[in-house]
């Protein structure tokens, strides 16, 4: 967006009142959709932990559950790493990387959790993704 110069400084004034505006109003919507990744991610970590308990088993669904906790433990770090981008850092930090490994390696050492119901159960965030993708699609389609 260009700025020309105005003689009169209410005008100016609008023009920066209004870009801040934007600003805001983009945080608050950014905000809405982490709050909402964050509630699907949960959400659906409880209802595909109750399918896999019924499924397979309490043990299968532990597993699944150690590793949806520490799957939104990590989206919750990762969100905190991207509010951060542009202010203090400019960079994502890789930190966050290990707490997927202990998982997986307590997973792998320990009798009662499984290695591949716990990754699936990391991964369950990428679901909340997934659906908010789907509903942005099918918003774009209808509003067409």
């Amino acid at each position: 967006m260009k700025i020309i110069p105005a003689k009169n400084s209410t005008v100016s004034q609008t023009v920066v009142e209004t870009s801040s505006t934007s600003v805001s109003d983009g945080m608050e919507e950014y905000n809405r959709l982490k709050f909402k990744l964050l509630v699907l991610t949960l959400a659906s970590g409880v209802i595909i932990g109750l399918v896999v308990w019924f499924w397979y088993g309490w043990m299968i669904a532990l597993s699944y559950a150690v590793g949806a906790v520490v799957g939104a433990v990590y989206f919750r770090m990762l969100t905190k790493s991207v509010d951060r981008l542009g202010g203090e850092s400019n960079r994502l930090g890789f930190s966050r990387l290990g707490l997927f490994v202990i998982l997986i390696a307590i997973a792998a050492k320990s009798d009662q959790l499984e290695i591949l119901p716990a990754f699936f159960g990391f991964m369950t965030y990428k679901v909340a993704v997934l659906v908010i993708l789907a509903q942005d699609l099918s918003n774009g389609f209808h509003s067409r």
